[in-house]
């Protein structure tokens, strides 16, 4: 037994006394820090470091003890009063399930009707599981309706079990008293009262109608006043006149189809067609004259005829609506007969006459149905891929087993030793190739050109050459064969030929006349080697320029020559520098840099 520390009093109910001595009164530490989080602890020691009297719980333990023991919390439940009793005929008052139906009835004694399709109304009442069939009334049906089966409950079976709400179902037959009632469907309260008590219910059906009721519906027929045509008449007036018409079926869109010629006769004394086969020798067919034997041929069917079936019995006038008349078949008009179509191209004269003094149709063509040869493929050569002549590799394309190119002897015989010479000059933006001249020599034996420059330094390839002069040769070969050229080079080659025998400056004149263009370039050249103290080296200038000339043209663009400037630190915001730019742009996009690397020389 715990006594008390002061007076060594035993620590009994009654006997607790307040410590005077006591001096530290403190809290117990609880907040301190734990891998540098500060963190909650439970208290282990009461104030002034008394021991606690109680077990202290965490604050998920007391949330353990709300959530999993209501108990300790709330106390013990009280259970709910228990529902009010509602008897059965209280609860289902007045609620009625209905249904819709029908039932056949035989109609033994009648010709006009073999059965009879009466619409009825099942009620269920859910008060006491009783039931009643009731018939809507027909005006003039001329049999009892109204209600059928009196309110009551209706046995199921032998056994005696009665009809219960869950017997019931769209989709289904029920027999009451001998008669078999077919459930179509529902209303709406029925479907969700019998959803809500788990019923699945089928889907629902088509009223079936009264096939003499439905006759009756229909309008009365209308006497059709007969028509006055006389069949003999016309037996007689158009005995032995037939119309003829050549056609042809078009067969080629299906698999294994040809385009076929036929003969299609006309018989104007019983509107009636035949169809014959034009036969050309060693065809492969039979030579069987008839596609179609003579007879009239529907152009409108009726739909849906209630006839007996046309794959047993001929068509008659019941099941057409309109036959081919004599109207239908015109020279250019496609018609269909018997699943073909057939197109019409022309008719013997007397058709046309007839055509004239009926309908008034005085021109009807001729149409040219014959199938014309499709043109020849032109075949193509692949691209020169840079190995040996032209002529050798296009033999790879012509045949499997390539042979030697033909060459044309005549034409080699003809043109032997004659070559057209043109002098040229070398187009480029470098100063040092316009002095340039070349020999351009046709050879017209062998269509072959050979371009020849005295011995000189640089590349000529991948360059544009403008001709500049021309030999007299040229000219008189040109003049006799006019044929072979165009007007505009006959007339360019005369007029230089003229100029050269008139009297005109010296070359030597032309070749010393400066562009004041280009005089102001050498000027402004000059005063920018003039400024620059220190200029950077000109062949590497030169050489920057060069790796994106991948032609060697000259140029470049405008975005690549600024990053080289900046890579080579040139001095582009100076304003002589940026005129030197301007008169070196050639049109928007490309800079001359041989000219703007000049002024960085010494």
């Amino acid at each position: 037994m715990a006594s008390n520390p002061v007076h060594g009093l035993p620590f009994l109910p009654g006997m607790s006394f307040k410590d005077s001595t006591k001096t530290a009164f403190h809290r117990c530490q609880t907040l301190g820090y734990r891998n540098g989080y500060a963190v909650v602890q439970r208290p282990t020691l009461g104030i002034g470091g008394d021991r606690l009297q109680v077990t202290q719980l965490s604050q998920a333990e007391l949330d353990d003890l709300a959530s999993k023991a209501p108990l300790l919390t709330y106390g013990q439940p009280k259970q709910a009063p228990p529902a009010e009793f509602i008897p059965a005929h209280v609860a289902f008052d007045k609620k009625v399930l209905k249904f819709d139906a029908y039932f056949q009835e035989d109609v033994p004694m009648s010709t006009e009707e073999h059965y009879r399709i009466r619409q009825v109304k099942i009620y269920y009442y859910l008060e006491d599981d009783s039931m009643s069939v009731i018939e809507p009334v027909v005006e003039n049906s001329g049999i009892p309706q109204g209600k059928l089966i009196k309110r009551q409950r209706l046995a199921k079976n032998d056994r005696g079990d009665h009809y219960h709400w869950k017997d019931l179902n769209r989709g289904i037959d029920i027999t009451i008293y001998g008669k078999t009632f077919r459930v179509v469907d529902c209303d709406r309260f029925t479907q969700v009262f019998l959803e809500s008590q788990g019923i699945e219910l089928n889907p629902p059906e088509k009223m079936a109608l009264d096939p003499y009721t439905e006759l009756r519906k229909q309008p009365l027929r209308k006497y059709v006043t007969p028509s006055d045509f006389d069949q003999l008449k016309q037996f007689l007036t158009f005995d032995k006149q037939v119309l003829r018409f050549y056609a042809i079926w078009d067969d080629t869109d299906s698999m294994f189809g040809e385009c076929r010629t036929y003969i299609i006769h006309y018989y104007l004394m019983d509107d009636t067609v035949e169809i014959r086969e034009v036969h050309e020798r060693n065809n492969g067919r039979d030579p069987f004259p008839l596609l179609m034997n003579r007879q009239r041929v529907p152009k409108v069917l009726v739909k849906n005829a209630k006839n007996f079936p046309q794959c047993v019995l001929e068509i008659s006038d019941q099941e057409v609506l309109e036959w081919y008349t004599a109207k239908d078949f015109l020279v250019g008009k496609s018609l269909t007969i018997l699943g073909r179509t057939f197109f019409i191209y022309d008719c013997d004269p007397f058709t046309r006459q007839y055509y004239k003094e009926k309908f008034g149709i005085s021109d009807l063509p001729r149409i040219d149905v014959s199938k014309k040869e499709p043109a020849p493929v032109k075949q193509e050569l692949p691209p020169y891929n840079g190995y040996g002549l032209v002529e050798d590799s296009a033999q790879n394309c012509f045949a499997l087993i390539p042979k030697a190119p033909r060459k044309d002897v005549i034409k080699m015989l003809l043109n032997d030793n004659k070559v057209l010479r043109y002098l040229a000059a070398l187009e480029s933006p470098i100063p040092e190739d316009k002095d340039r001249r070349f020999v351009f020599s046709y050879f017209l034996a062998t269509d072959m050109i050979s371009i020849f420059e005295p011995p000189v330094r640089n590349s000529v390839f991948g360059h544009r050459f403008v001709i500049l002069d021309t030999d007299d040769y040229v000219l008189k070969y040109m003049e006799s064969n006019a044929a072979q050229y165009s007007p505009e080079a006959l007339l360019s080659v005369q007029n230089h030929v003229r100029k050269r025998e008139g009297p005109a400056p010296e070359l030597e004149n032309k070749q010393t006349e400066v562009d004041p263009g280009v005089q102001e370039l050498e000027v402004l050249i000059d005063t920018i080697q003039k400024q620059l103290k220190d200029p950077p080296c000109k062949d590497n200038i030169r050489e920057a320029f060069q790796i994106y000339d991948k032609e060697a043209s000259g140029y470049v663009d405008k975005e690549m020559f600024f990053k080289v400037c900046d890579s080579l630190n040139l001095p582009v915001d100076d304003s002589l520098i940026k005129e030197l730019i301007r008169m070196c742009s050639h049109g928007e996009d490309k800079i001359d840099y041989y000219n703007f690397v000049r002024a960085f020389s010494n």
